[in-house]
């Protein structure tokens, strides 16, 4: 332990590592927002928080399973020549998951009836700790396996997953207070749900989409709406201030 605290190598190791996992939990803090938001105003921190630790928890036990994760990735039957492995099954749950949440809340918008989200019963806590838990497990899935692939000691992996977890930790408030005030940007978290969900039933399928395409399309599509919000802001400013 005391020779990585003084290896260049090791740090830098970490560096990568932890800068790649809160690039890959970007996708699990817009769903930690859009799935708390079902929940009474009071209680949505608190499930934020309860969430992101549980997250965390979930990731560590995953890492001291290294065995057993690399073990998921053997294909265990074949299928019209397509050898399917429990990685595969759990990135096609996921992904499925993903796109049915999606679609329901933007139909939920669509309708008028994604309102109903301060009202007691709109959502029940326990429950949106199960999704928020068993989606993390599905996004952990490739972070853990990319992380093992990256560094040999589980004390960078562990400390990087660590480091990620506290920035969506702050990030996550902001983030989903911004998400919720903006409506178009709910529908375009949304979509970005839709696009991960369809890029994990890829994986499964064995059809992998560079995470840096989605990443630059998600970006793209970022940036585009922070303009539309600052035409939107500069044209309410002027109507409201007609001198």
């Amino acid at each position: 332990m005391l020779e990585l605290l003084t290896d260049p190598a090791a740090w830098a190791s970490l560096l990568t590592l932890a800068l790649l996992e809160i690039v890959l939990g970007v996708d699990n803090v817009i769903f930690l927002s859009i799935v708390s938001s079902r929940l009474p105003a009071h209680q949505q921190a608190k499930a934020r928080r309860i969430g992101l630790m549980l997250a965390l928890a979930g990731r560590i036990i995953l890492l001291f399973a290294l065995s057993w994760i690399i073990g998921l990735t053997a294909p265990f039957f074949e299928i019209f020549a397509l050898e399917v492995s429990w990685r595969d099954i759990i990135l096609a749950v996921g992904g499925l998951f993903l796109i049915f949440k999606a679609t329901t809340e933007i139909h939920g918008m669509l309708e008028g009836g994604a309102g109903d989200h301060g009202k007691p019963g709109a959502a029940v806590f326990a429950s949106v700790l199960v999704q928020i838990f068993l989606l993390d497990l599905v996004f952990s899935l490739d972070s853990v396996l990319t992380a093992i692939g990256m560094a040999e000691h589980i004390e960078i992996m562990v400390a990087a997953v660590v480091i990620a977890i506290g920035v969506m930790l702050w990030a996550a408030e902001p983030m989903s207070a911004f998400v919720e005030k903006h409506p178009t940007v709910k529908m375009l978290a949304l979509s970005f749900l839709l696009l991960i969900g369809v890029a994990l039933i890829a994986d499964a399928l064995e059809f992998h989409i560079p995470r840096g395409f989605l990443y630059f399309g998600i970006a793209f599509a970022t940036g585009v709406e922070v303009l539309n919000l600052l035409v939107r802001r500069r044209t309410a400013k002027s109507t409201s201030d007609p001198s």
